[in-house]
């Protein structure tokens, strides 16, 4: 029977902070890319704007977002090719 050692647990809390860093920005990232249409709070999220930010730029017919039961919804591809220029 092998004792376990203050290093051996050091070394496993680092493993395990480093995993679970990983596991949770895998997590992040495949959910705005994943899906097709987006929610105003998706899309302030993921280019960090205000919802005044958001407003303006559907006013100024930047982004044409689809309104559902009051709800704006966000094509993905759409965002993705207007900020890419």
């Amino acid at each position: 029977m092998e004792a376990i050692t203050k290093e051996d647990l050091e070394t496993l809390r680092f493993q395990l902070f480093a995993d679970l860093k990983e596991l949770l920005e895998k997590q992040d990232e495949p959910k705005a890319e994943s899906k097709e249409w987006l929610r105003s709070r998706d899309v302030k999220k993921m280019l960090s704007i205000s919802d005044a930010a958001l407003q303006n730029l559907r006013i100024r017919g930047v982004v044409h977002p689809v309104k559902i039961s009051g709800l704006y919804y966000y094509k993905s591809e759409e965002l993705k090719s207007l900020f890419k220029q």
